[in-house]
């Protein structure tokens, strides 16, 4: 099977700006690129086919046709495309949000819950995210800082540059502050609870839906112990695995091994070059996304390029 070139879904949130589209290679006809949704299968958002075999097809309807056996041993038998990537452009502040875990979704929304991890991309000199809070606080507390515009004052803020990652699991409260260009990789859910959004206004000119009493239910009220990677490993968890890896001087040529247990994504943060697979070879440049079926072999990968790995757990 041969790999594919990725087209994302790509949202126009009022926070975001045009980087991904200018620097990235984004296509869209909208004016505002604040997510490219680069390999998906979720309804909210799904990822095309760019080319080739299956072009203009859902990746999603591609692997209906083709067999779940593109997906792997480890996930074949998963009901749901298991993992969703994302390049995010924040010009303005997220929201601040919270996400549930699999527990309380399943129970309250039907459906799974978000865990997610962030790779930071490119940051102005004063970008920062928010990551959960200084010190421990009561719910009184939290609720109330909520009521009375406070909230701020009691969240961790963190200054943020290139190679950053973060791990958000559930109940972290978070948000991405503006000039700050990253890539996320989650669990395969658009669920989100808003807890504060600096009182803007959305496109329809009211003030944007909050979500405060679930929030008070799943949000952890201290501070989160961040996780660290280990070598190329920059996540590991019980849904998904993510390696930065990197060719060029010293080392123009990379190696994969795509065995019959997973699928990968291969997502292009710097640079240009190509991949090659059973004598087919796909050039890339920065924003390309490409799904690597199971038992796809030896991949080959030459140029001057950083990028991320990822498959899910398993």
């Amino acid at each position: 099977m041969s790999i594919l070139r990725i087209r994302p879904a790509v949202k126009d949130y009022i926070w975001g700006g045009v980087r991904l589209k200018t620097e990235y290679g984004v296509e869209t006809d909208k004016e505002i690129a604040a997510e490219a949704w680069v390999l998906s299968c979720h309804p909210d958002g799904l990822s095309y086919i760019a080319e080739g075999e299956g072009e203009g097809q859902t990746l999603e309807a591609f692997i209906e046709s083709k067999g779940r056996e593109l997906l792997g041993e480890g996930a074949s038998d998963k009901e749901d495309f298991p993992i969703l990537v994302k390049l995010i452009d924040a010009r303005s502040d997220l929201s601040i949000q919270v996400h549930p875990g699999d527990d309380y979704a399943l129970k309250h929304e039907n459906q799974i819950g978000k865990t997610e991890f962030w790779y930071v991309l490119d940051s102005d000199p004063d970008a920062y995210i928010y990551y959960g809070f200084k010190n421990k606080i009561t719910k009184e507390e939290f609720k109330r800082r909520i009521e009375d515009n406070t909230l701020v004052d009691v969240l961790n803020k963190i200054p943020v540059k290139k190679g950053d990652t973060f791990f958000i699991e559930p109940g972290t409260l978070h948000a991405i502050g503006r000039g700050t260009v990253l890539a996320e990789v989650q669990q395969n859910s658009n669920l989100t609870y808003r807890v504060y959004d600096f009182g803007r206004l959305g496109a329809d000119g009211k003030p944007r839906i909050l979500h405060v009493d679930k929030a008070l239910d799943v949000t952890k009220l201290s501070a989160p112990v961040k996780r660290r990677g280990e070598g190329d490993m920059v996540a590991d968890c019980s849904y998904f695995r993510v390696r930065h890896l990197s060719v060029g001087e010293g080392a123009p040529e990379l190696k994969i091994t795509v065995d019959s247990n997973t699928f990968f994504n291969l997502l292009i943060t710097d640079g240009q070059g190509s991949i090659e697979a059973s004598g087919e070879a796909l050039s890339f440049t920065k924003g390309d996304s490409f799904f690597i079926p199971a038992r796809s072999g030896d991949i080959l990968i030459s140029g001057t390029a950083e990028m991320l790995l990822s498959s899910p757990a398993g």
